[in-house]
């Protein structure tokens, strides 16, 4: 009998680690450094040995972010052992704590898998995919299972991160969730006990929603057939009030080319300009101060992101590149 610890909720707030120095800091590269500094947009990473299938399963979906400190003693090795502990965890969880044999059917069946396709570049460690899935019946080996929930921990394009860290540590800080927040809290429990980790959520603030409407507009996509839309909520009012602004994406990406300096690379400035000459458009329609309202969601043809930290991921190619961003982003809230 294996134990896994006893029931917690997720924090919310990242604690020191209790064993190791903490992050380096690091020169963001994608919105995170505001000082004029040269920028590129997401780019596609060279797709030469990567499968586009195996990573098929984050588009079209709704992820909510966690940033993640660093894994201590985690080894790629022991999966399948990480598996079946996680999963009488979960079951005991879900008992109310009673003890539950390790091994035996259960439920509640997780399965714990590396993907090395999820990767910004060749250094970059593989990602870890948690998936749990419930049985039709307990009774039958065979029986139908349903994904109830997936989680997936990556560092596309951080490798630059781990130089300094313990070789004890793993650093994984990006952490995606689609499913129910039971389920998240369990998880989130048990890899904080195994291997001594804080979570926290992942918000997104307006500044780095500008930079992603800036970047997103400028990426070629085969078919834009959806317009960009930014969603602004306004403050001190007695009742929510969000105002929706949709911009045809041709339209979209004519403002930015006229905007941008060097292709390829973005700067604070540029990204002021073109969010600058979206609200004086919209201010000469409809008499409405967007710079007076909060920025909480910014939707293209290459991803949709919400200032909760929710995300969606919907062009294949340029998967690896809104992940770089987001790796940086959960970083910079650990560091």
């Amino acid at each position: 009998m294996e134990s896994a610890g006893g029931p917690a909720r997720m924090p919310h707030s990242v604690g020191r680690l209790s064993r190791g120095p903490p992050f380096r800091r690091s020169q963001g590269r994608l919105g995170l450094s505001y000082g004029g500094q040269l920028l590129s947009p997401p780019t596609p990473r060279s797709q030469h040995n990567a499968d586009p299938q195996k990573t098929a399963f984050l588009l079209r979906k709704q992820w909510t972010l966690y940033s993640v400190t660093p894994l201590y003693g985690f080894s790629n090795a022991h999966l399948k052992r990480y598996a079946r502990l996680l999963s009488a965890f979960t079951a005991a969880e879900k008992q109310k704590g009673l003890a539950v044999e390790v091994g035996v059917e259960l439920d509640i069946k997780v399965t714990v898998s590396n993907i090395p396709d999820l990767k910004g570049s060749d250094r970059d460690r593989d990602a870890i995919l948690v998936q749990l899935s419930l049985r039709s019946s307990a009774s039958q080996k065979n029986s139908e299972e349903k994904l109830v929930w997936s989680g997936c921990f990556c560092c596309v394009s951080g490798d630059h991160l781990s130089e300094n860290l313990p070789e004890d540590f793993t650093c994984l800080p990006l952490f995606l969730v689609n499913g129910a927040e039971g389920y998240t809290s369990i998880v989130g429990s048990w890899f904080q006990k195994t291997f001594d980790c804080c979570f926290r959520r992942l918000a997104i603030s307006p500044l780095n929603l500008s930079w992603m409407a800036a970047m997103w507009t400028g990426c070629q996509v085969d078919k834009t057939t959806s317009a960009m839309e930014l969603v602004f909520s306004a403050p001190c009012l007695p009742y929510p009030l969000d105002i929706s602004y949709a911009i045809h994406p041709e339209d979209a990406k004519a403002l930015w080319d006229t905007v941008q300096k060097t292709p390829g690379e973005i700067t604070q400035e540029e990204v002021d300009i073109f969010m600058d000459c979206l609200y004086s458009h919209f201010h000469r329609h409809f008499k409405i101060h967007l710079s007076a309202t909060k920025l909480v969601k910014v939707s293209t043809a290459i991803a949709s992101a919400h200032c909760d930290g929710i995300i969606k991921f919907l062009q294949s190619k340029y998967l690896a590149g809104v992940l770089t961003l987001l790796t940086e982003l959960a970083i910079s809230q650990i560091q």
